[in-house]
């Protein structure tokens, strides 16, 4: 049954719907990543002597692991994003899809200063 919705819709509405997410989505994902990018410079610069330690060499692969993660759950958006347009209420999800943006963002930005905090900070000798 659903096979059949699916090839009932023009593979060229697909991508449009697919290109426009992309658009919108990929060029908020640096803003994304600035914020992201800012709490780290914050707990870095505040409380530099006690995090002098973890900014080894050895630090650069657990690090790069969870930007790539973060980057992975900035994807998340896409699962929800797609399936509104295609919605009867695309052209209203489309002109307030910043909400999404604006939430999911502000949950990255918790999660990472909990992670800091709980996670990293007590482990920096």
């Amino acid at each position: 049954m659903l096979g059949e919705q699916a090839k009932q819709v023009p593979d060229g509405e697909w991508r449009g719907t697919f290109g426009d997410s992309m658009r919108y989505w990929e060029a908020r994902r640096v803003l994304y990543n600035a914020a992201l990018f800012a709490v780290v410079m914050v707990w870095l610069v505040t409380t530099w002597p006690h995090f002098r330690p973890a900014l080894r060499l050895a630090s650069l692969l657990p690090m790069g692991a969870l930007a790539l993660l973060a980057n992975a759950c900035y994807c998340a958006a896409y699962l929800v994003d797609i399936p509104m347009q295609r919605s009867a209420v695309g052209d209203v999800w489309r002109r307030r899809r910043w909400g999404l943006w604006l939430v999911g963002t502000i949950f990255a930005v918790v999660l990472a200063n909990y992670w800091i905090a709980d996670e990293i900070y007590p482990d920096v000798q």
